[in-house]
This record gives C-alpha cells, structure tokens and sequence, in this order.
C-alpha cells in the first residue's frame, strides 16, 4: 500500500536515524521548512503552545536532542553530548528531510545548537532565532557548580537530583509561568529525565556547557539573517548580554519580553508573531 499522506495540520511524531543517535521529532504545517531546537533539560513539548501558530505559515520541525526526551540517549562513550555533536545530528536531521536550507530557532542551550550550526553550515541555515541563547558565561547556579566538583558532583546529579530540584529550575528560574499546564509539562520533562541513560546523558551536556568559549568564538562566523529575542526577567543570562550578542552579529534585530527564561511557554502569542513576522518578512512575504 503506498504511504498514508499527511495531514499538515495534524502533528505527526516520526524517528530518524542521525549521526550516533536516534532523534525523534513532531511535525505540523507546510510550507518554509522552520526547526525549533528546545532547551537543557527540556524536550519538543516546550515549543506545544507556538506550534499552531508558527505551523499556520511554516512546515515546523521540532525534534527532540539526542539525550533528551524521547530521543535515543546512547552512553556518552558513544556520543561525545557537545553542541558540535548536536549540530551534526541536527544537520542530519535536515538533510534526511530532503531540506535545502531550513529557518532555525534555539531556545538557550539549543540557541546555542542552532548558532553552531548556523556558524559551522552557512549554507543549510537561512534564517536564525535566538531565544535567550547560552553564547557567553551565563550565571552558574547550585547544581552547575556542584556537579562540577570531582566525584562526589557526578553522584549528586545521577542519584540525588530530584522532583523537586528539577522543578525549580524551571519554575523558579525567571520563568513567569506557574499554572497547572506548565506545572504538568515540567513533571512529564522530570519522568523523561529520570532513568539512567538520560541522567547520564544530562550530565555529559551540562559539562561541555561549562565552557561557552567556542560558542562566543562562532558568532562572527554566523551570515544569517537573526532575530535575538530576550527575556526580560531572566535570571541566569541578563538583557545586557542580548543586546551585546545582536551587535556582534552585526546589528541583528532585537526583541525583548516582559518574561523570563522561556518565551515561547510563557507569552507565545507575542513571541510567534514576533518569529512570523521576522521570518515572513526576510522571505518576502
């Protein structure tokens, strides 16, 4: 039987094999190939309350890192959990896609993933959204700095990070959205975090995070066209280093929120008609 056709305005979850992991990712909507890369911790959920609006003109991709959600989590003898190793996952992504050049949008850690793929593949990004994106030293928080201590930092994390520490990352940290669906969505990231593998794997990510020198190093490498967008209230990176990260590349457009660490689930409304209108309007339309 040939395959069932989709529905672009259903969203449909698929697996594709990427360089050392399986990723798995939804997809909803046609036309303009746009990719949404979510934050540390974090999985394609986080990009729920935009995709209705983003999917009304794009074909949005938003898959879930190596290591999180329910992509694969291979040991990280296998998969080195760096942003050089999610960009190259994430170009393979694109590539079995059969996309030419795609708009892509990072959430801090995967604004990071996003700005190294724009750094390191010129030719496959055509526009870039940065959305409070770890480009310099951010603010190490209790866990950054305890996790990083010899021994006893790796056991704290694999065996002791908890409910209730993971929820206060994400509910406490700047973000100003409190109610029962983010409540629910931060549990449902804590299920997916808590088995071995994925701790293991979260671990290896927060070290190579430890260092953002190569990062501030790619952004005069990066050509395209870029939105930074920037929470006002967020508490580990300030607005001073958005408005720092627009000038150095080159006078991109810069849009602050009244919110803190996570746009998109806490004023989606403005934040996608801030992207619409970004990536509309570079593509002419």
């Amino acid at each position: 039987m040939p395959p069932e056709r989709r529905d672009p305005r259903l969203p449909t979850t698929h697996d594709v094999a990427a360089r050392g992991a399986r990723i798995r990712f939804v997809e909803i909507g046609e036309g303009p190939p746009l990719v949404l890369v979510h934050d540390y911790l974090a999985s394609r959920v986080a990009w729920d309350d935009v995709l209705p609006g983003l999917s009304a003109r794009f074909r949005v991709i938003a898959p879930d890192l190596p290591g999180f959600g329910e992509s694969e989590k291979p040991p990280p003898s296998r998969y080195r959990y760096d942003f050089d190793a999610f960009c190259e996952s994430l170009v393979d992504l694109i590539a079995a896609l059969g996309f030419g050049r795609v708009s892509l949008c990072g959430h801090a850690m995967g604004g990071a993933v996003a700005l190294t793929v724009a750094a390191t593949y010129a030719h496959v990004v055509d526009k870039l959204v940065l959305v409070n994106p770890l480009v310099y030293p951010p603010r190490p928080d209790a866990l950054s700095r305890l996790a990083a201590v010899p021994i006893i930092g790796p056991f704290m994390f694999k065996q002791l990070y908890g409910r209730t520490l993971f929820r206060s990352r994400f509910l406490d940290g700047g973000q100003t959205v409190s109610d029962g669906v983010a409540s629910g969505r931060v549990d449902h990231l804590f299920d997916l975090f808590d088995v071995p593998a994925a701790r293991e794997a979260a671990y290896a990510t927060m070290r190579a995070m430890l260092d953002t020198r190569p990062l501030t190093a790619s952004v005069p490498r990066v050509s395209a066209p870029t939105l930074v967008v920037w929470g006002r209230s967020n508490r580990s990176a300030p607005v001073e280093q958005g408005r720092r990260l627009a000038r150095e590349l080159g006078g991109a457009r810069f849009e602050v929120f009244d919110c803190g660490r996570s746009p998109a689930e806490e004023c989606p409304e403005a934040f996608t008609r801030a992207v619409v209108s970004f990536l509309a309007n570079d593509a002419g339309g």
